[in-house]
This record gives structure tokens, C-alpha cells and sequence, in this order.
């Protein structure tokens, strides 16, 4: 799939939802068809807006399998959902980032048993392309540095020596750069600013946070207000789920010794070649991201995004049907659903197979 022309409307993934009986209804360890289905019950959801597209999708395919069920997420955001999970008021968070050390240390979530604590899995993968409007220009390869630099405002002209030095024939205008920056705090800022720190440390010397740590540029609220800042500018450049690229020019990352184009594989292949976050136990699996990662092929601009649910409940009521919704959405069927209706990368093999003895291990 190339996600640069891909844009699925919302029919065709209800479509492929809709399509997923006895596959969905055995993941959901439900039998082998909807109709068969054991599962009941109502199961309460709240996070990361990010994965609202991908949780619209999976739900659907889940209750068409499940008819007796239904789910409910609210998008409120990443922290307010992990807040809500704390609380005890949601079954199950969704998050752009895992709990940290102290949070964990700290503990307290409500629907959780006494002196346990949470499975965090890395289930939404998406590519963040860095997009650009210049006329006759496609596609550019940009190192770490000159990325860095555009959006610090070092580069400010298109045909720097930066820019020219990676791409031999290409023809850059004398014309002023326009870099535009998410202007709400935003998980993918902080996905962004996170690679720009640990990428090129040397040109970017900000922390990763989720607001835009300086004034200057243009300022855009949410994805699509990104997305129509650089569209209807000129010689502009920002940030944006790659499922948003359409037909805007896109950068290839500089990566070791090649320049790497976003896609599902690329984006997936960097979480495989990230380690898991010391410490944690071991279904815990909280990744850190190896931004700087010289492997072949990997794309190191990606927001991972997890699904949060306790290591072992307080209480047995809904501990079944957890298991079998985050079994839904960890499947191949579960994510390509996801990939179809919100362009996010499909999870390794690998990687589910840790997954899987993740859910299995929730009490």
C-alpha cells in the first residue's frame, strides 16, 4: 500500500469491517460466526484521538462479530485517557505515549487489583510525513540536520546549499520557506520534535514536548489545519499523519547512509528495531523509540500509540471481554482494518506474537 495516494473513505472501511465474520468472531474467541457469539456487555474506552479513525473501524468490525456487545471511546485525548483509566471511569485507555516510570511507580489505577500493574501495547503505528507545496517538486531527500534546521528557522530559502547538497537536478527556487507547526498541543508535535531533538541535537536544541516549543513560523490548529496551511501556501513545509500527505510533495529521511520514504513497512520496521523500555515488566511493552537507528529500510518519524489495560482487574466483569477486543484489534484482520480507515502501519509479526502473550496474561 502506498500511503501517499491512499485516502479510504469512511464506506470502505465500515466495508472491510463489515466483512470480517468468522475471522473477527474467532479472534474474539466468539465462535464461528457473529450470530455464534458468547460475548456481552458494554466496555468503556478513552484517549488518544489519534486512533479515534482506527477505534471507529475496530469497533465496528468487533460488534458485527459480537452483536451483544457494544464499546464506547471517547477521544478526549491522550491524557485525558489515561487520566479516566487512573480513575477507574474507562476498561481500557488509549495513549500516544506509555505511563512513565513514576507514573507507574506510583500506581493507583482503580479498575486495577492491589500491587499490579498495566499492559501497555504498541497497536497503532503511524508514519508522520513531513510535507511541502513547491511547484514541480514531488519528493525531496533531506537529511536530519537540514529537517532540523528548516524548522528552526536556520534554512529560510529553498535553494540553500542544504537543501541542493541531497538533491543533485532537482530545481529549487530562490523562494522563501514557510515552515508550519501544529499550533494545539498535539501528540504528533511531540512525536516530531522528540526526532528532530535525538536526530540532530546539534541544530535542535528543544525538548520534545507536545506544544511548539518557539514562536516563529506558521501556526496551524490540528492535522487538517497543517494539511491546508501548506496546501494553500507557497514554499511551504510542515508535519502531518502521512494517511494526510495526499498529493503534496513529501521528504525522504536521511538514515544511515540512505534516504527512506515513509510507508506501513518503513514505519512498522523502526518500532522492531526499538528495545522495549528497561525495567518494566515483561508485558509491558512500552517501547523506546530509536530515533537515530542506522538499520536499513526503518523511517524514524512515527507516533506509536498503545492500548493501556491492567495487568490483573479488581474485578472479574469485563476481564473476558478486554482480552477478546484487544485480541480483535492486535490481528492481522484487526489491523489491516485500521490501515484501511486511518492509514495506520500494520504491526510486525514479531511484535504480535509479544502482543499476544501480553493479552493472554490479563487476569
Amino acid at each position: 500500500m502506498n500511503l501517499k495516494r491512499f485516502a479510504a473513505p469512511a464506506v470502505i472501511a465500515m466495508t472491510a469491517a463489515l466483512a470480517l465474520s468468522s475471522c473477527a468472531a474467532n479472534e474474539g474467541g466468539s465462535g464461528d460466526s457473529g450470530s455464534d457469539s458468547t460475548l456481552s456487555g458494554n466496555l468503556v474506552g478513552a484517549g488518544a484521538s489519534s486512533q479515534d479513525s482506527a477505534q471507529q473501524a475496530w469497533i465496528a468490525g468487533f460488534q458485527t462479530a459480537n452483536p451483544d456487545v457494544t464499546i464506547d471511546y471517547d477521544p478526549s485525548g491522550s491524557g485525558a485517557g489515561r487520566d479516566t483509566f487512573l480513575s477507574g471511569a474507562s476498561d481500557y485507555a488509549g495513549s500516544d505515549r506509555a505511563f512513565n516510570d513514576e507514573e507507574i511507580a506510583e500506581g493507583g489505577f482503580a479498575k486495577c487489583a492491589p500491587d499490579t500493574s498495566v499492559v501497555e501495547l504498541p497497536l497503532y503505528i503511524s508514519p508522520i510525513a513531513v510535507i511541502f507545496n513547491l511547484e514541480g517538486v514531488d519528493s525531496l531527500d533531506l537529511d536530519p540536520a537540514t529537517i532540523a534546521g528548516i524548522f528552526a528557522g536556520d534554512i529560510t530559502n529553498w535553494n540553500d546549499e542544504a537543501i541542493a547538497a541531497t538533491n543533485e537536478g532537482v530545481e529549487l527556487p530562490d523562494l522563501a520557506i514557510t515552515p508550519v507547526h501544529r499550533s494545539d498541543d498535539s501528540g504528533t508535535t511531540e512525536n516530531f520534535t522528540d526526532y528532530l531533538g535525538a536526530a540532530a541535537p546539534d541544530v535542535w536544541t528543544y525538548e520534545a514536548d507536545g506544544v511548539w516549543p518557539f514562536e516563529g513560523g506558521e501556526g496551524a490548529q490540528g492535522t487538517s489545519g497543517v494539511v491546508d496551511a501548506v496546501t494553500n501556501g507557497t514554499g511551504t513545509i510542515g508535519y502531518a499523519d502521512a494517511s494526510r500527505a495526499g498529493d503534496l510533495g513529501t521528504v525522504a529521511v536521511g538514515v544511515g547512509g540512505e534516504f527512506v520514504e515513509y510507508s506501513p513497512e518503513a514505519a512498522a520496521a523502526i518500532v522492531d528495531a526499538s528495545p522495549f523500555v528497561e525495567g518494566r515488566d515483561e508485558h509491558d511493552l512500552a517501547i523506546e523509540l530509536d530515533r537515530t537507528s542506522e538499520e536499513a529500510g526503518v523511517y524514524p518519524i512515527v507516533l506509536v500509540s498503545y492500548l493501556i489495560a491492567c495487568q490483573e482487574y479488581a474485578e472479574p466483569e469485563n476481564v473476558e471481554l478486554v482480552k477478546a477486543y484487544l485480541s480483535y484489534i492486535a490481528s492481522p484482520e484487526g489491523q489491516d482494518v485500521a490501515a484501511e480507515s486511518a492509514g495506520s502501519a500494520p504491526i510486525s509479526d514479531s511484535l504480535r506474537e509479544k502482543v499476544t502473550a501480553a493479552i493472554d496474561s490479563i487476569q
